[in-house]
């Protein structure tokens, strides 16, 4: 009798070998980050890994198939240990002359201008790298990567250093703190992610430049290659929205989009289109494979056309900045030219892996990187889902099934993207459809526009002509994105979720849609136990925000606002630009208002305003913006918070004769000088003090 075989599973990631590497290198890294184990850790847990996987050389190979789980547990570690390993060099503050743990205000510190100078709206802003410092004559080792604002009122822009200038600072760095406002975003630990730790705002007397340049010779020929592109569009391409949109999409200039028009993009969900990604390369692909298609058919030198779109793919995406999903797609497609130019067929899965692994060992902390989470979630999207979605329908009409066929890729790219999306940007665009319909192939068009615009630029009248078309291509794509967005229920927004809640909402679409797609039980049973403990959260969330109480200082530079929140209701106090200043609603008071999911009332219950004076839910308030004085009195009035602005002019040691003062608050609109005056009195007072400016937004929970 023949014994039954039981035949064996071939699972998809056995085919893709780098899947099975990145899960653990991602732990790695996020174990560095959240734990901070010092270096000798990761040695001590690479040695071991070391250690076991010699031991299995010796081993018989009988035994070492029996014990092959802890082989293949010793290349987990060792992998872990390496993403662990990384990130701890990549750390810029492990280093040992790191410019944080020398703060000594007689150095002069020589920094590098690495980066093109920007224009902001009130200084100039540059990119510098920390070459050393000057000490009592002596040159010392320091390192760091800082950002330079020069003063526009002190500058003009000609007369400014060069990248690749050496300059002389003469003032102390200042650290990058974060404002502290509930809600806002983490730059400080976004510029830490990029090596930047400290920021200098200058004067022409605050530094003095060497004359020498010590860029390298690539550097300056990138710098050159995308100023003469800059000098191309601004020159022929007529209309400043357009300029703006036209240098974001060719090289991802964005320094001079209109904050309105990318708004509009990010509302009708094609923002993507001025982030150069896998469309732009995809482009640019298929661009030079049309191209060098004749030398591909020769026989001879059959690897020079692969070489070349190699290299325009990587010289494209240099010009462009090289964000991390600007080399993702080069990566991609760097592995799909030379795997079609070898004969092999390799898993787009393994591919896909594969680029990440290589992206998380140049920088780990692209991990966190929102742009690289969406283009990766993006492209898996697409093909795990696209396929089962344009089959749901079938029409004859090849026109009709092209426009089917986009749609499905563009629904495709939504699924594993929404849950990002409404984590990171708190909306949803429900005309996105119509929108990537518009959008896309309009895009793609203005793309390769601009390309051959590039090219006639050594002819005047041609390249003129190309201009005014690319420009009047641009205006209409932006009237339709413009018109999308105004649509009634264009737009979903307000949305506010956690992270676990996010993570929830993944494994809920996800496994939905590939168990309606694929007819897969297990990915249906997933979602439907997720559904109800994501319910559970969001409901918990909001029935936390029905009950808060609280008040609010807010970190806004050169402006005074104070709001008192009452379940999901608030009251705002303070300056009258504060709601009509897009910049303060936009990245101050909007992401507040969604993590609380508040609306504003003009009344609040508990709140007695007089004067002055603020009663809520118990607490008592006192603003002080102007110069005043108190009577000393037998029983002092007891102060809760007391919040100083503007040209208030007290002293602590006669206002404690009148005040009993629990807590001293300065908003910021308070000069450095009287902070640190006051400061020195409250200390000595024993009065908690807090000066947002310093220290972040001020927060007192009710309840």
């Amino acid at each position: 009798m023949k014994k039954k075989t039981v035949p064996v599973k071939n699972f998809f990631w056995r085919k893709a070998p780098f899947l099975q590497i990145l899960p653990p290198l991602i732990a790695g890294i996020l174990l560095q980050w959240s734990c901070k184990p010092q270096l000798l850790c990761w040695y001590g847990c690479g040695i071991v890994a070391g250690m076991v996987l010699m031991l299995f050389t010796l081993l018989p190979a009988y035994t070492g198939y029996r014990f092959r789980f802890l082989k293949g547990m010793a290349i987990q570690l060792l992998i872990l240990t390496a993403g662990g390993w990384i990130s701890h060099q990549q750390d810029i503050r492990n280093k040992e002359h790191w410019i944080g743990h020398h703060t000594n205000q007689k150095e002069i510190l020589v920094v590098e201008i690495s980066s093109a100078i920007i224009p902001k709206e009130k200084s100039f802003k540059a990119e510098a790298r920390v070459r050393y410092c000057l000490q009592n004559g002596l040159q010392m080792k320091r390192c760091g990567k800082i950002f330079l604002y020069f003063r526009q009122d002190d500058h003009r822009k000609e007369t400014l250093p060069v990248p690749g200038s050496l300059l002389l600072l003469q003032k102390p760095l200042q650290e990058i703190r974060n404002s502290g406002n509930p809600g806002a975003f983490d730059y400080k630990r976004y510029a830490l992610f990029h090596g930047f730790t400290h920021q200098v705002f200058l004067t022409s007397s605050d530094y003095i430049a060497m004359p020498e340049n010590h860029a390298g010779v690539y550097q300056q020929a990138l710098w050159a290659s995308q100023q003469n592109i800059l000098d191309i569009i601004r020159r022929y391409i007529p209309g400043s929205k357009e300029k703006g949109l036209a240098e974001a999409l060719l090289i991802g200039y964005k320094h001079d989009l209109d904050p309105e028009l990318v708004q509009s993009y990010a509302n009708t969900g094609v923002v993507h289109i001025i982030a150069i990604s896998g469309l732009h390369l995809g482009l640019i692909y298929w661009l030079l494979q049309s191209l060098l298609r004749p030398l591909s058919k020769r026989k001879t030198g059959k690897w020079f056309p692969p070489l070349l779109i190699i290299a325009g793919l990587w010289a494209f995406s240099l010009l462009a900045g090289a964000q991390p999903s600007v080399l993702r797609s080069a990566l991609m497609f760097s592995m799909i030219v030379l795997a079609d130019c070898s004969g092999r067929k390799t898993s787009v899965f393994n591919s896909l892996a594969a680029s990440a692994t290589i992206l998380l060992l140049i920088n780990p902390y692209w991990l966190w990187d929102p742009g690289f989470q969406l283009s990766y979630a993006a492209v898996t999207s697409i093909m795990l889902f696209m396929k089962p979605v344009y089959n749901l329908l079938y029409f004859p009409n090849k026109f009709i099934d092209l426009i089917w066929k986009m749609n499905a890729v563009t629904i495709a790219a939504q699924i594993l993207t929404l849950p990002l999306t409404v984590y990171y940007f708190h909306q949803f665009p429900l005309l996105f459809l119509v929108s990537n319909l518009i959008a896309v192939p309009l895009s793609s068009f203005i793309l390769l526009g601009e390309i051959l615009l590039v090219l006639l630029s050594v002819f005047p009248a041609a390249a003129g002509l190309t201009g005014k078309l690319l420009s009047h291509c641009i205006w209409l794509m932006n009237q339709c994105m413009e018109y999308i967005e105004s649509i009634p229920g264009a737009l979903w927004n307000g949305l506010q979720i956690s992270f676990l809640q996010s993570i929830l909402l993944l494994l809920i679409v996800t496994g939905a849609c590939y168990g309606y797609l694929e007819k897969n039980r297990s990915s249906m049973f997933l979602a439907g136990c997720c559904l109800p403990v994501f319910m559970f959260l969001r409901t918990q969330s909001f029935i936390q925000c029905g009950r808060q109480q609280k008040i609010i200082v807010y970190n806004i530079t050169r402006h005074s606002a104070i709001q008192m929140i009452n379940g999901r209701n608030c009251y705002l106090r303070g300056d009258p630009s504060l709601l009509s200043d897009p910049n303060i609603q936009n990245y101050t008071l909007k992401p507040a208002q969604m993590m609380h999911r508040i609306g504003y009332r003009k009344a609040l219950a508990g709140l007695h305003t007089s004067g002055n004076y603020i009663d809520f839910n118990g607490k008592r308030i006192l603003l002080v913006n102007k110069p005043i004085r108190f009577r000393t009195a037998a029983n002092r009035e007891r102060i809760d918070l007391l919040i100083l602005s503007k040209d208030a002019r007290v002293y602590f040691r006669e206002l404690i004769k009148a005040l009993d003062i629990q807590q001293v608050v300065l908003d910021g609109t308070v000069t450095a000088g009287k902070m640190a005056f006051w400061k020195k009195d409250c200390d000595s007072l024993q009065i908690p003090f807090h000066a947002v400016s310093v220290n972040g937004a001020f927060e007192m929970k009710l309840n």
